[in-house]
């Protein structure tokens, strides 16, 4: 590792902080059924997610699917997964600690998802409560990831700066969002891509357990 110090630091949600796909798979199979769809697997799920709500739920759809009526599944999917977030849901082991720990120093934290923001704000809210400071999902008016938008909102927030800031993520989305944002990247491993992946990205920094991240801050 570099000998860098950061005072900030932007997460991202899902596969970096919480563990969602259970419930993310659940509310796509709820759709899925409805309408008659054979059903994804938890790996199928973890290959589709990264790139917001829409997208997944595109992905998951058959190719015979009538996508004329795509509002209506996005809708089947996104009302079931709204009432159903929390059911299997939890912060990967180790998290809660790391957070605790960097707000102890005085660290900034952020979390910057494609999860809608009328999802992401309550996620962080019950899971992470005052350990992370501001919170941002998609929503209208901020381009998604792997768009800076969201992380320079997170950034003008926060009253932080590229430079001193470092993006943590476990996709692609969120290694080429860090670039597209100036922001230094450190890849998870534990996530939903792993380290063999993220290394081929050209990811210089990935690490195995959150306690690590401390070394940086």
């Amino acid at each position: 590792m570099s000998n860098k110090k950061y005072t900030t630091a932007v997460f991202d949600l899902d596969g970096t902080l919480l563990d969602t796909l259970e419930d993310l798979t659940a509310s796509i199979n709820y759709m899925l059924s409805l309408n008659g769809f054979p059903l994804r697997t938890l790996g199928e799920i973890r290959t589709f997610v990264g790139n917001g709500m829409a997208k997944l739920v595109e992905r998951s759809l058959p190719e015979n699917a009538d996508m004329n009526n795509f509002g209506a599944y996005s809708k089947q999917f996104t009302q079931h997964y709204g009432k159903n977030l929390k059911n299997k849901t939890h912060a990967y082991d180790g998290v809660l600690d790391v957070l605790a720990a960097l707000k102890e120093k005085g660290i900034k934290t952020a979390v910057v998802s494609n999860k809608m923001d009328e999802q992401t704000k309550p996620l962080c809210r019950e899971f992470f409560g005052s350990t992370v400071d501001y919170a941002v999902g998609q929503k209208e008016g901020i381009e998604k990831k792997p768009a800076p938008d969201s992380v320079f909102d997170a950034l003008r927030t926060l009253g932080s700066g590229k430079e001193e800031s470092v993006y943590i993520g476990d996709s692609d989305v969120d290694f080429m969002t860090a670039k597209n944002s100036g922001l230094d990247f450190i890849g998870v491993s534990w996530g939903f891509k792993g380290r063999e992946f993220l290394e081929a990205l050209g990811a210089k920094t990935v690490i195995d357990s959150p306690q690590e991240l401390i070394e940086y801050f």
